[in-house]
């Protein structure tokens, strides 16, 4: 499905838990997320640490959307 939103000419970012997953199935756009029960976040951490955490993978991602890329990247979360 990602690949086809992308044909259409709209750009993906995959946040993904499994990024070799991602690979697969063809996402050019692949930000890492924290693990598969929680990939947004990480319940071991204070929800101020929590909140920083899930605003740099969501950026990271905002940042892969606007990023031309010429076949598969993975964009780390700083």
């Amino acid at each position: 499905m990602v690949k086809e939103v992308e044909r259409a000419g709209i750009p993906v970012a995959h946040i993904c838990t499994v990024t070799p997953i991602s690979m697969t199935v063809g996402a050019n756009r692949i930000v890492p997320a924290i693990a598969i029960p929680h990939p947004l976040g990480n319940p071991k951490v204070s929800m101020e640490e929590e909140k920083v955490l899930r605003r740099k993978i969501v950026e990271t991602a905002l940042d892969a959307l606007t990023t031309e890329v010429d076949g598969q990247t993975i964009f780390e979360v700083k």
